[in-house]
Protein backbone atom coordinates (compact mmCIF):
# COMPACT_ATOMS: atom_id res chain seq x y z
CA UNK A 1 0.00 0.00 0.00
CA UNK A 2 1.34 3.38 -0.78
CA UNK A 3 -0.12 6.86 1.32
CA UNK A 4 0.55 9.92 -0.97
CA UNK A 5 2.55 7.65 -3.66
CA UNK A 6 5.71 5.66 -2.60
CA UNK A 7 6.13 6.33 1.33
CA UNK A 8 9.83 6.02 1.87
CA UNK A 9 10.80 4.21 -1.29
CA UNK A 10 14.72 2.91 0.42
CA UNK A 11 12.51 1.17 3.17
CA UNK A 12 9.47 -0.49 0.94
CA UNK A 13 11.15 -3.93 1.43
CA UNK A 14 11.24 -3.57 5.55
CA UNK A 15 6.98 -2.64 5.20
CA UNK A 16 5.94 -5.53 3.68
CA UNK A 17 3.44 -8.13 5.28
CA UNK A 18 2.39 -11.86 4.69
CA UNK A 19 -0.49 -12.95 3.73
CA UNK A 20 -1.98 -16.06 3.98
CA UNK A 21 -0.05 -17.44 1.95
CA UNK A 22 3.04 -16.41 3.70
CA UNK A 23 4.58 -14.23 1.09
CA UNK A 24 4.97 -10.43 1.67
CA UNK A 25 3.26 -8.40 -0.57
CA UNK A 26 4.31 -4.72 -1.69
CA UNK A 27 2.98 -2.05 0.64
CA UNK A 28 -0.12 0.45 -1.22
CA UNK A 29 -2.14 2.99 0.09
CA UNK A 30 -3.70 5.80 -0.50
CA UNK A 31 -4.22 9.76 1.60
CA UNK A 32 -6.85 12.04 1.31
CA UNK A 33 -6.24 15.33 3.68
CA UNK A 34 -9.73 17.07 5.36
CA UNK A 35 -9.41 21.12 5.12
CA UNK A 36 -11.01 22.50 8.37
CA UNK A 37 -13.72 23.48 6.45
CA UNK A 38 -14.62 19.83 5.65
CA UNK A 39 -13.80 19.96 1.72
CA UNK A 40 -11.69 16.97 0.53
CA UNK A 41 -8.46 18.32 -0.87
CA UNK A 42 -5.74 15.58 -2.22
CA UNK A 43 -2.21 15.52 -0.16
CA UNK A 44 0.19 16.99 -2.66
CA UNK A 45 3.29 15.93 -0.63
CA UNK A 46 5.45 13.14 0.02
CA UNK A 47 6.28 12.27 3.58
CA UNK A 48 9.70 11.77 3.91
CA UNK A 49 12.15 9.17 3.51
CA UNK A 50 12.06 6.81 6.23
CA UNK A 51 14.11 3.70 7.48
CA UNK A 52 14.41 1.66 10.24
CA UNK A 53 16.34 2.41 12.81
CA UNK A 54 17.31 1.29 16.22
CA UNK A 55 17.80 4.99 17.40
CA UNK A 56 14.53 6.99 16.65
CA UNK A 57 12.26 6.84 19.81
CA UNK A 58 8.92 8.46 19.01
CA UNK A 59 6.76 6.94 22.13
CA UNK A 60 4.29 9.55 23.78
CA UNK A 61 4.57 10.40 27.35
CA UNK A 62 2.09 8.26 29.95
CA UNK A 63 0.23 11.52 29.97
CA UNK A 64 -0.69 11.50 26.59
CA UNK A 65 -1.62 7.60 26.20
CA UNK A 66 -3.88 8.09 29.64
CA UNK A 67 -5.71 11.28 27.44
CA UNK A 68 -6.19 8.95 24.10
CA UNK A 69 -8.54 5.83 23.47
CA UNK A 70 -8.90 3.98 20.67
CA UNK A 71 -11.50 4.26 18.22
CA UNK A 72 -12.40 7.32 20.90
CA UNK A 73 -14.34 9.56 18.43
CA UNK A 74 -14.73 12.29 20.87
CA UNK A 75 -11.36 12.66 21.27
CA UNK A 76 -9.51 11.35 17.80
CA UNK A 77 -7.98 14.01 15.52
CA UNK A 78 -7.36 11.12 13.07
CA UNK A 79 -9.88 8.92 11.16
CA UNK A 80 -8.28 5.55 9.26
CA UNK A 81 -10.36 3.86 6.99
CA UNK A 82 -9.07 0.49 6.15
CA UNK A 83 -10.28 -0.96 2.70
CA UNK A 84 -9.17 -4.16 0.67
CA UNK A 85 -7.87 -3.70 -2.12
CA UNK A 86 -8.39 -5.47 -4.89
CA UNK A 87 -5.83 -8.70 -5.79
CA UNK A 88 -3.94 -8.42 -9.11
CA UNK A 89 -5.13 -10.41 -11.74
CA UNK A 90 -1.58 -12.04 -12.20
CA UNK A 91 -1.50 -13.30 -9.02
CA UNK A 92 -3.60 -16.81 -8.39
CA UNK A 93 -3.08 -17.40 -4.94
CA UNK A 94 -4.04 -14.06 -3.69
CA UNK A 95 -7.11 -14.24 -5.83
CA UNK A 96 -7.63 -17.35 -4.27
CA UNK A 97 -7.43 -15.90 -0.67
CA UNK A 98 -9.54 -12.96 -1.59
CA UNK A 99 -12.64 -15.02 -2.43
CA UNK A 100 -12.23 -16.60 1.46
CA UNK A 101 -12.08 -12.83 2.73
CA UNK A 102 -15.32 -11.60 2.77
CA UNK A 103 -16.76 -14.00 4.75
CA UNK A 104 -14.38 -13.79 7.11
CA UNK A 105 -13.42 -10.10 7.09
CA UNK A 106 -15.05 -6.72 6.91
CA UNK A 107 -13.99 -4.92 3.87
CA UNK A 108 -14.28 -1.58 4.86
CA UNK A 109 -13.59 -0.07 8.18
CA UNK A 110 -13.24 3.33 9.64
CA UNK A 111 -11.40 3.51 13.04
CA UNK A 112 -10.54 6.84 15.32
CA UNK A 113 -7.05 7.44 16.05
CA UNK A 114 -4.66 9.92 17.86
CA UNK A 115 -1.78 11.80 16.44
CA UNK A 116 0.38 11.21 19.22
CA UNK A 117 -0.08 7.64 19.80
CA UNK A 118 -0.04 7.13 15.86
CA UNK A 119 3.49 8.37 15.82
CA UNK A 120 4.59 5.43 18.11
CA UNK A 121 5.32 4.31 14.32
CA UNK A 122 7.74 5.94 12.35
CA UNK A 123 5.62 5.88 9.33
CA UNK A 124 3.23 7.75 10.71
CA UNK A 125 5.05 9.61 11.83
CA UNK A 126 6.09 10.75 8.78
CA UNK A 127 3.60 10.64 7.60
CA UNK A 128 2.16 13.51 10.34
CA UNK A 129 5.39 15.28 10.19
CA UNK A 130 5.27 19.25 9.75
CA UNK A 131 6.98 19.06 6.14
CA UNK A 132 3.59 16.30 5.29
CA UNK A 133 0.94 18.68 6.83
CA UNK A 134 1.42 22.06 5.46
CA UNK A 135 -0.67 22.17 2.19
CA UNK A 136 -1.23 25.24 0.11
CA UNK A 137 1.38 27.44 2.44
CA UNK A 138 -1.37 27.03 5.26
CA UNK A 139 -0.54 24.79 8.37
CA UNK A 140 -3.43 22.39 8.54
CA UNK A 141 -2.78 22.44 12.72
CA UNK A 142 -3.47 25.82 12.94
CA UNK A 143 -7.36 25.16 13.95
CA UNK A 144 -8.09 23.91 17.43
CA UNK A 145 -9.15 20.68 16.24
CA UNK A 146 -8.40 19.54 12.90
CA UNK A 147 -9.29 15.95 11.63
CA UNK A 148 -6.93 14.07 9.43
CA UNK A 149 -8.38 11.30 7.45
CA UNK A 150 -6.62 8.74 5.87
CA UNK A 151 -7.68 5.86 3.42
CA UNK A 152 -4.96 3.38 4.54
CA UNK A 153 -5.50 -0.15 1.60
CA UNK A 154 -4.38 -3.77 2.72
CA UNK A 155 -3.98 -6.53 1.11
CA UNK A 156 -6.80 -9.08 0.43
CA UNK A 157 -5.67 -12.28 2.42
CA UNK A 158 -8.02 -13.44 5.13
CA UNK A 159 -7.71 -11.74 8.39
CA UNK A 160 -5.62 -9.06 6.81
CA UNK A 161 -8.02 -5.73 8.36
CA UNK A 162 -8.08 -7.72 11.79
CA UNK A 163 -4.43 -7.78 11.96
CA UNK A 164 -4.10 -4.30 10.87
CA UNK A 165 -6.62 -3.19 13.58
CA UNK A 166 -4.89 -5.23 16.35
CA UNK A 167 -1.45 -3.47 15.46
CA UNK A 168 -3.38 -0.24 15.52
CA UNK A 169 -4.63 -1.59 18.52
CA UNK A 170 -1.22 -2.39 20.45
CA UNK A 171 -0.30 1.25 19.91
CA UNK A 172 -2.14 2.16 22.83
CA UNK A 173 -0.10 -0.03 24.97
CA UNK A 174 3.40 -1.87 26.35
CA UNK A 175 1.01 -4.76 27.23
CA UNK A 176 2.07 -6.37 23.87
CA UNK A 177 2.37 -9.94 25.69
CA UNK A 178 -1.17 -10.43 26.57
CA UNK A 179 -1.86 -9.86 22.54
CA UNK A 180 0.92 -11.69 21.33
CA UNK A 181 0.33 -15.12 22.97
CA UNK A 182 0.90 -17.88 20.15
CA UNK A 183 3.27 -18.24 17.02
CA UNK A 184 0.30 -17.64 14.74
CA UNK A 185 -0.61 -14.33 16.26
CA UNK A 186 2.82 -12.97 16.03
CA UNK A 187 3.35 -14.15 12.32
CA UNK A 188 -0.14 -12.56 11.44
CA UNK A 189 0.88 -9.16 12.96
CA UNK A 190 4.99 -8.73 12.39
CA UNK A 191 4.39 -8.14 8.74
CA UNK A 192 1.79 -5.20 9.62
CA UNK A 193 4.12 -3.86 12.52
CA UNK A 194 7.40 -4.17 9.93
CA UNK A 195 4.80 -1.97 6.99
CA UNK A 196 4.36 0.70 9.73
CA UNK A 197 7.74 0.76 11.47
CA UNK A 198 5.88 -0.11 14.80
CA UNK A 199 9.50 -1.22 16.20
CA UNK A 200 8.30 -2.05 19.90
CA UNK A 201 5.70 -4.05 18.06
CA UNK A 202 8.34 -5.53 16.00
CA UNK A 203 11.05 -6.17 18.27
CA UNK A 204 8.27 -8.16 21.01
CA UNK A 205 6.89 -10.41 17.89
CA UNK A 206 10.57 -11.35 17.03
CA UNK A 207 11.12 -12.23 21.03
CA UNK A 208 8.20 -14.43 21.26
CA UNK A 209 9.02 -16.22 18.22
CA UNK A 210 12.61 -16.94 19.48
CA UNK A 211 11.42 -18.05 22.97
CA UNK A 212 8.63 -20.37 21.83
CA UNK A 213 8.93 -23.72 19.47
CA UNK A 214 7.47 -23.93 15.64
CA UNK A 215 5.57 -26.46 13.54
CA UNK A 216 7.34 -26.97 10.25
CA UNK A 217 4.85 -24.72 8.40
CA UNK A 218 5.43 -21.90 10.57
CA UNK A 219 9.25 -22.12 10.38
CA UNK A 220 8.47 -21.93 6.67
CA UNK A 221 6.91 -18.71 7.40
CA UNK A 222 9.28 -17.72 9.85
CA UNK A 223 11.65 -17.92 7.17
CA UNK A 224 9.56 -15.59 4.84
CA UNK A 225 9.74 -12.66 7.03
CA UNK A 226 13.34 -12.72 8.34
CA UNK A 227 14.46 -10.98 5.25
CA UNK A 228 12.55 -8.25 6.38
CA UNK A 229 14.17 -8.00 9.79
CA UNK A 230 17.67 -6.35 11.22
CA UNK A 231 20.26 -8.31 11.63
CA UNK A 232 20.29 -8.45 15.41
CA UNK A 233 16.56 -9.07 15.10
CA UNK A 234 17.10 -12.06 13.23
CA UNK A 235 20.31 -13.37 14.51
CA UNK A 236 18.70 -15.69 16.68
CA UNK A 237 15.90 -17.07 14.76
CA UNK A 238 18.71 -17.86 12.04
CA UNK A 239 20.24 -19.49 14.90
CA UNK A 240 17.95 -22.04 15.61
CA UNK A 241 17.51 -23.16 11.59
CA UNK A 242 20.79 -22.64 10.84
CA UNK A 243 24.22 -25.12 11.54
CA UNK A 244 27.09 -23.59 13.20
CA UNK A 245 29.39 -25.45 10.48
CA UNK A 246 29.39 -27.44 7.39
CA UNK A 247 30.04 -30.95 9.38
CA UNK A 248 27.10 -29.82 12.22
CA UNK A 249 24.87 -32.87 10.82
CA UNK A 250 27.39 -35.73 10.47
CA UNK A 251 28.95 -34.44 14.09
CA UNK A 252 24.92 -34.92 15.54
CA UNK A 253 25.40 -38.30 14.20
CA UNK A 254 28.83 -38.94 15.59
CA UNK A 255 27.54 -37.70 18.56
CA UNK A 256 24.43 -39.95 18.55
CA UNK A 257 25.99 -43.08 17.93
CA UNK A 258 28.47 -42.92 20.69
CA UNK A 259 25.72 -41.98 23.25
CA UNK A 260 23.56 -45.06 22.24
CA UNK A 261 26.42 -47.62 22.44
CA UNK A 262 28.50 -46.23 25.53
CA UNK A 263 26.53 -44.12 27.88
CA UNK A 264 22.91 -44.86 27.16
CA UNK A 265 21.66 -46.57 30.09
CA UNK A 266 18.73 -48.33 28.28
CA UNK A 267 21.20 -49.38 24.84
CA UNK A 268 18.70 -51.24 23.27
CA UNK A 269 15.87 -48.59 22.86
CA UNK A 270 18.65 -45.92 21.74
CA UNK A 271 20.40 -48.11 19.50
CA UNK A 272 17.42 -48.95 17.85
CA UNK A 273 16.53 -45.31 17.56
CA UNK A 274 19.66 -44.04 15.93
CA UNK A 275 19.65 -47.04 13.78
CA UNK A 276 16.24 -44.86 12.31
CA UNK A 277 18.03 -41.99 12.37
CA UNK A 278 20.86 -43.19 10.26
CA UNK A 279 18.26 -45.04 7.68
CA UNK A 280 16.09 -42.02 7.14
CA UNK A 281 18.99 -39.35 6.87
CA UNK A 282 19.42 -37.84 3.30
CA UNK A 283 22.76 -38.33 2.88
CA UNK A 284 24.24 -41.61 2.53
CA UNK A 285 27.81 -40.71 2.09
CA UNK A 286 27.47 -38.46 5.44
CA UNK A 287 25.99 -41.61 6.98
CA UNK A 288 29.04 -43.73 5.64
CA UNK A 289 31.70 -41.18 7.04
CA UNK A 290 30.11 -41.17 10.50
CA UNK A 291 29.77 -45.06 10.53
CA UNK A 292 33.28 -45.33 9.51
CA UNK A 293 35.17 -42.99 12.21
CA UNK A 294 33.07 -44.61 14.77
CA UNK A 295 33.64 -48.17 13.49
CA UNK A 296 37.69 -47.15 13.27
CA UNK A 297 37.45 -46.23 16.80
CA UNK A 298 35.73 -49.67 17.96
CA UNK A 299 38.07 -51.99 16.14
CA UNK A 300 41.59 -49.75 17.64
CA UNK A 301 40.12 -50.47 20.74
CA UNK A 302 39.48 -54.22 20.60
CA UNK A 303 42.60 -54.82 19.18
CA UNK A 304 44.91 -52.83 21.76
CA UNK A 305 42.53 -54.73 24.30
CA UNK A 306 43.48 -58.03 22.71
CA UNK A 307 47.09 -57.01 21.92
CA UNK A 308 47.76 -56.25 25.78
CA UNK A 309 46.08 -59.33 26.52
CA UNK A 310 48.26 -61.25 24.66
CA UNK A 311 51.36 -59.56 25.19
CA UNK A 312 51.52 -57.71 28.54
CA UNK A 313 54.07 -55.31 29.12
CA UNK A 314 53.62 -54.54 32.57
CA UNK A 315 55.16 -55.94 36.11
CA UNK A 316 53.53 -56.52 38.98
CA UNK A 317 51.80 -59.38 41.44
CA UNK A 318 49.56 -62.32 40.33
CA UNK A 319 46.65 -60.20 41.42
CA UNK A 320 46.93 -57.13 39.77
CA UNK A 321 48.26 -58.86 36.48
CA UNK A 322 44.96 -61.04 36.51
CA UNK A 323 42.70 -57.62 37.68
CA UNK A 324 44.35 -55.95 34.55
CA UNK A 325 43.96 -59.12 32.02
CA UNK A 326 40.10 -59.39 33.10
CA UNK A 327 39.85 -55.53 32.32
CA UNK A 328 41.40 -55.72 28.62
CA UNK A 329 38.78 -59.01 28.21
CA UNK A 330 35.96 -57.25 29.48
CA UNK A 331 36.76 -53.99 27.42
CA UNK A 332 37.67 -56.37 24.44
CA UNK A 333 34.12 -58.00 24.84
CA UNK A 334 31.88 -54.74 25.49
CA UNK A 335 33.33 -52.85 22.30
CA UNK A 336 33.29 -55.42 19.84
CA UNK A 337 29.28 -55.69 20.58
CA UNK A 338 29.57 -52.13 19.79
CA UNK A 339 31.27 -53.38 16.68
CA UNK A 340 28.83 -55.68 15.64
CA UNK A 341 26.32 -53.15 15.86
CA UNK A 342 28.33 -50.91 13.76
CA UNK A 343 28.72 -53.60 10.88
CA UNK A 344 25.15 -54.67 10.97
CA UNK A 345 24.53 -51.07 10.19
CA UNK A 346 27.25 -50.54 7.49
CA UNK A 347 25.53 -53.86 5.73
CA UNK A 348 21.77 -52.53 6.42
CA UNK A 349 22.83 -49.33 4.61
CA UNK A 350 25.02 -50.38 1.66
CA UNK A 351 28.52 -48.50 3.71
CA UNK A 352 30.75 -51.32 4.24
CA UNK A 353 33.30 -51.44 1.45
CA UNK A 354 35.86 -49.47 3.78
CA UNK A 355 34.93 -51.47 6.94
CA UNK A 356 35.84 -55.27 4.98
CA UNK A 357 38.94 -53.18 3.47
CA UNK A 358 40.00 -52.96 6.78
CA UNK A 359 38.94 -55.70 8.66
CA UNK A 360 40.80 -58.14 5.67
CA UNK A 361 44.38 -56.06 6.98
CA UNK A 362 44.10 -57.05 10.59
CA UNK A 363 47.00 -59.73 10.42
CA UNK A 364 48.36 -58.54 13.85
CA UNK A 365 44.73 -58.69 15.33
CA UNK A 366 43.71 -62.46 13.77
CA UNK A 367 47.21 -63.34 15.55
CA UNK A 368 46.31 -61.95 18.89
CA UNK A 369 42.91 -63.62 19.09
CA UNK A 370 44.58 -67.17 17.97
CA UNK A 371 46.87 -67.04 20.83
CA UNK A 372 44.32 -65.71 23.32
CA UNK A 373 41.99 -68.16 22.35
CA UNK A 374 44.43 -71.02 22.93
CA UNK A 375 44.55 -70.01 26.48
CA UNK A 376 41.81 -71.07 29.31
CA UNK A 377 41.69 -67.40 30.30
CA UNK A 378 38.92 -66.03 28.75
CA UNK A 379 36.88 -68.86 28.88
CA UNK A 380 35.16 -68.02 32.80
CA UNK A 381 35.67 -64.12 31.65
CA UNK A 382 34.16 -63.38 28.35
CA UNK A 383 32.94 -66.99 26.94
CA UNK A 384 30.75 -64.80 24.21
CA UNK A 385 34.15 -63.03 22.97
CA UNK A 386 34.76 -65.80 20.01
CA UNK A 387 31.32 -65.60 18.90
CA UNK A 388 31.00 -61.57 18.79
CA UNK A 389 34.09 -61.53 16.56
CA UNK A 390 33.41 -64.10 14.44
CA UNK A 391 29.62 -62.65 13.80
CA UNK A 392 31.56 -59.29 12.55
CA UNK A 393 33.28 -61.46 10.20
CA UNK A 394 30.62 -63.38 9.34
CA UNK A 395 28.49 -60.71 8.28
CA UNK A 396 31.03 -58.58 6.43
CA UNK A 397 31.78 -62.01 4.50
CA UNK A 398 28.79 -62.82 3.74
CA UNK A 399 28.17 -59.35 2.52
CA UNK A 400 31.08 -59.91 -0.32
CA UNK A 401 30.05 -63.77 -0.77
CA UNK A 402 26.10 -62.20 -2.15
CA UNK A 403 27.46 -58.92 -3.23
CA UNK A 404 26.10 -56.41 -0.80
CA UNK A 405 29.62 -55.20 -0.96
CA UNK A 406 32.11 -55.38 -4.54
CA UNK A 407 35.22 -56.07 -3.03
CA UNK A 408 38.95 -56.09 -4.50
CA UNK A 409 40.07 -59.49 -4.96
CA UNK A 410 43.36 -58.86 -2.88
CA UNK A 411 40.47 -58.03 -0.20
CA UNK A 412 38.88 -60.82 -0.68
CA UNK A 413 41.85 -63.04 -0.63
CA UNK A 414 43.21 -61.51 2.82
CA UNK A 415 39.93 -61.66 3.86
CA UNK A 416 39.79 -65.12 4.11
CA UNK A 417 43.52 -65.90 4.61
CA UNK A 418 43.23 -63.87 7.89
CA UNK A 419 40.26 -64.90 9.49
CA UNK A 420 40.05 -68.23 8.58
CA UNK A 421 43.00 -69.93 11.28
CA UNK A 422 40.74 -67.62 13.51
CA UNK A 423 37.85 -69.95 12.80
CA UNK A 424 39.56 -72.73 13.10
CA UNK A 425 40.98 -72.17 16.71
CA UNK A 426 37.38 -71.61 18.33
CA UNK A 427 36.21 -74.62 16.55
CA UNK A 428 39.31 -76.65 18.25
CA UNK A 429 39.35 -74.81 21.29
CA UNK A 430 36.02 -73.32 22.21
CA UNK A 431 34.32 -75.98 24.05
CA UNK A 432 31.73 -77.49 24.55
CA UNK A 433 30.22 -76.32 21.26
CA UNK A 434 26.82 -74.90 21.66
CA UNK A 435 24.16 -75.15 19.30
CA UNK A 436 24.29 -71.51 18.50
CA UNK A 437 28.46 -71.61 17.57
CA UNK A 438 27.75 -74.30 15.73
CA UNK A 439 25.48 -73.01 12.88
CA UNK A 440 27.72 -69.55 13.24
CA UNK A 441 31.01 -72.07 12.29
CA UNK A 442 28.62 -73.51 9.31
CA UNK A 443 27.82 -70.09 8.01
CA UNK A 444 31.16 -68.87 8.46
CA UNK A 445 32.41 -72.28 6.61
CA UNK A 446 29.97 -71.66 3.42
CA UNK A 447 30.68 -67.92 3.14
CA UNK A 448 34.55 -68.42 3.26
CA UNK A 449 34.36 -71.49 0.49
CA UNK A 450 32.04 -69.03 -1.71
CA UNK A 451 34.49 -65.71 -1.48
CA UNK A 452 37.57 -68.87 -2.48
CA UNK A 453 35.56 -69.85 -5.38
CA UNK A 454 35.61 -66.20 -6.95
CA UNK A 455 39.70 -66.17 -6.51
CA UNK A 456 42.23 -67.67 -9.19
CA UNK A 457 42.69 -71.07 -9.21
CA UNK A 458 46.57 -70.76 -7.14
CA UNK A 459 44.73 -68.90 -4.36
CA UNK A 460 41.79 -71.12 -4.20
CA UNK A 461 44.12 -74.06 -4.11
CA UNK A 462 46.70 -72.43 -1.54
CA UNK A 463 43.52 -71.22 0.60
CA UNK A 464 41.05 -74.48 0.37
CA UNK A 465 44.21 -76.57 1.43
CA UNK A 466 43.45 -74.86 5.15
CA UNK A 467 39.61 -75.74 5.20
CA UNK A 468 40.49 -79.47 6.30
CA UNK A 469 39.20 -78.62 8.95
CA UNK A 470 35.69 -78.30 7.73
CA UNK A 471 35.46 -81.64 7.72
CA UNK A 472 33.98 -84.32 9.81
CA UNK A 473 34.09 -88.10 10.09
CA UNK A 474 30.89 -88.38 8.42
CA UNK A 475 31.61 -86.72 4.91
CA UNK A 476 28.02 -86.35 4.00
CA UNK A 477 27.94 -83.82 7.09
CA UNK A 478 30.04 -81.28 5.01
CA UNK A 479 28.60 -80.80 1.66
CA UNK A 480 29.56 -77.17 1.47
CA UNK A 481 33.36 -78.72 1.70
CA UNK A 482 32.60 -81.02 -0.78
CA UNK A 483 30.99 -79.23 -3.62
CA UNK A 484 34.19 -76.42 -3.05
CA UNK A 485 36.52 -79.16 -3.63
CA UNK A 486 34.93 -80.41 -6.64
CA UNK A 487 34.56 -76.83 -8.43
CA UNK A 488 38.20 -76.82 -8.19
CA UNK A 489 38.72 -79.70 -9.38
CA UNK A 490 36.19 -79.36 -12.17
CA UNK A 491 38.16 -76.05 -13.63
CA UNK A 492 41.46 -77.43 -13.00
CA UNK A 493 40.95 -80.62 -15.10
CA UNK A 494 39.85 -78.28 -18.03
CA UNK A 495 42.51 -75.44 -18.02
CA UNK A 496 42.95 -75.73 -21.82
CA UNK A 497 39.19 -74.60 -22.75
CA UNK A 498 40.33 -71.06 -20.72
CA UNK A 499 43.76 -70.78 -22.76
CA UNK A 500 41.76 -71.38 -25.82
CA UNK A 501 39.00 -68.92 -25.26
CA UNK A 502 41.67 -66.17 -24.32
CA UNK A 503 43.75 -66.85 -27.68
Amino acid sequence: MMIGGNVGGATSKKRQRVGSNSRLSSTAAAIDSYRPDGTLTEASHKPPSIRRSSSLSLLPSAAAAARSGFNDSATADVVLRLYLEQPSPFDSDDSESFSAVDSVDQDDVQVYLHSDVLRKSKYFAALLSDLWQTVNGESEWETSRKIRKFNLGVGATTGSINNHLTVLQLLYTNDFSSAIDSVSTALSILPVALELLFEDCVRSCVKFLEAVPWSEEEEKRIMCVVPFLRDEESRELLARVSPSKDESSEEMLHGLILAAIHNHPNMAFAKAFVAKLLRDFSSRESVRRVLDRVFDTSLKIVKESLEEYSSPNFRGDHNETEAIQRLNLHTAMTNGRHLLWLVERMIELRVADTAVKEWSEQASFTADLQRAFRDDAWRNIVPGLPAVVLRCTCKLANAVAVGNILAARQVRMKLVRDWLPVLIVCKDNVSPMLPSHKSLYLELEETFLKIISTLPMSDAQELLQLCLSFSTRNVEDCPHLVTAFNTWFRRATHPQQAENHFQ
